[in-house]
């Protein structure tokens, strides 16, 4: 009989806070703009329904901005479970009138957030093909090789 993997019981109705060194400015004319962990950053107040979103404030430009602007979450109501579910459909190849049934929302949300996701793999995927290093043809002859050496481990009796 397999094995099954035990899952411990996780708490996901409250999503833990990440630390203030995960955020940075997100005012362009500050001098502490995209830097990460300078130590300009405080928590202004607390908002939301629930109190659980954090309002930031940099101390370099006196700019408050919540800790949700530039990710899927911004503008959205939906619980961070959620979310993370929808998009977990998505990544396994669900479409999105199935996704919306798993999850229990609108088509429209899940389009909204397939749209946000979308564009934000295709930048991440842009900034991954600037740091390489190594020309392209060296990566494809390497797989070439993978795929046409004959493997010793098969014995025939």
């Amino acid at each position: 009989m397999p094995e099954q993997k035990r899952h411990k019981n996780q708490d996901n109705s409250k999503p833990a806070n990440l630390p203030l060194s995960f955020f940075a400015c997100p005012n362009s004319e500050c001098a502490d703009f995209n830097r990460f962990d300078a130590d300009n950053l405080s928590i202004a107040e607390w908002m939301g329904k629930d109190k659980a979103i954090r309002r930031l404030y940099c101390k370099t430009c006196g700019t408050r901005f919540s800790e949700r602007q530039g990710s899927l979450m911004q503008y959205t109501k939906l619980p961070q479970a959620d979310v993370v579910r929808i998009v977990k459909c998505l990544g396994h190849g669900c479409c999105v009138e199935a996704t919306a049934d798993i999850c229990e929302v609108d088509t429209r949300t899940v389009q909204r957030l397939l749209e946000k996701a979308g564009k934000r793999a295709a930048d991440f995927h842009n900034l991954q093909l600037e740091d390489i290093d190594k020309p392209l043809e060296a990566v494809q002859m390497d797989e070439l090789h993978g795929k046409t050496v004959k493997r010793k481990d098969k014995v025939e009796f």
